[in-house]
C-alpha cells in the first residue's frame, strides 16, 4: 500500500484555532501530513517565518494532534515544487467563505494542471468560520484579548509582547 500524504500550506501569521481544526482533521485523513509556513509575497507579515514555524510546531504539539505530522517552511519555488518533493499528492486548504473559494479556485486549477497535485478543501467548524490571523493581528495590534482565536502558545507569545503587531 503506497502512503497518503498531504501539504497544509498556510502564512500562519499567526497560527489560529481554525489552522489547528484544519490540521487535527487533515491528519486523520492522510498517513503523512506536512504542515507548511509559506511565504506570500502580497502579504506583510507580522512574524517573521522562523517565529511563525516555532508558534506553529508549538501548537501543533500542545494540541496533542495525532499523525505522522512534519512542520516546516517553504519561501522559493512553487508550492507544488515541494508537494512533489515530499510525495504528496494533496493540498488542503481551509476555507471559510466564497470568497475564499474564489481566490484558491484557480490555484487548485493550475497546481492540478501543473504537478497533478489536488486540492481538497475542508470548511471550517463553525466556531472558528469567521477568524483569520489578519483578524487576530488587527484585533491584537488594538490590545484586544486574542485568547479566543489562537493556539496557548501564540496567546503566551503575543501577551509577552514578543511581535510588534502592524
Amino acid at each position: 500500500m503506497s502512503s497518503r500524504i498531504a501539504v497544509v500550506p498556510g502564512s500562519f501569521d499567526p497560527p489560529t484555532l481554525g489552522h489547528l481544526d484544519v490540521i487535527r482533521r487533515a491528519a486523520a485523513l492522510f498517513d503523512e501530513l506536512h504542515v507548511l509556513v509559506v511565504h506570500n509575497p502580497d502579504k506583510e507579515a507580522m512574524l517573521p517565518i522562523a517565529q511563525r514555524l516555532s508558534l506553529l510546531e508549538q501548537s501543533v504539539a500542545e494540541a496533542d494532534i495525532e499523525g505522522d505530522i512534519t512542520v516546516a517552511s517553504w519561501s522559493v519555488g512553487l508550492l507544488v515544487d515541494y508537494a512533489t518533493d515530499v510525495g504528496a499528492g494533496v493540498l488542503v486548504k481551509g476555507i471559510r467563505s466564497q470568497v475564499d473559494v474564489a481566490y484558491e479556485t484557480p490555484m487548485a486549477i493550475v497546481n492540478r494542471h501543473l504537478a497533478q497535485v489536488e486540492t481538497i478543501f475542508l470548511l471550517p467548524d463553525p466556531a472558528h468560520a469567521l477568524v483569520s490571523s489578519s483578524l487576530v493581528r488587527q484585533v491584537a495590534g488594538l490590545g484586544g484579548d486574542v485568547s479566543p482565536y489562537v493556539p496557548a502558545a501564540v496567546a503566551r507569545f503575543l501577551d509577552t509582547g514578543g511581535a510588534h503587531i502592524r
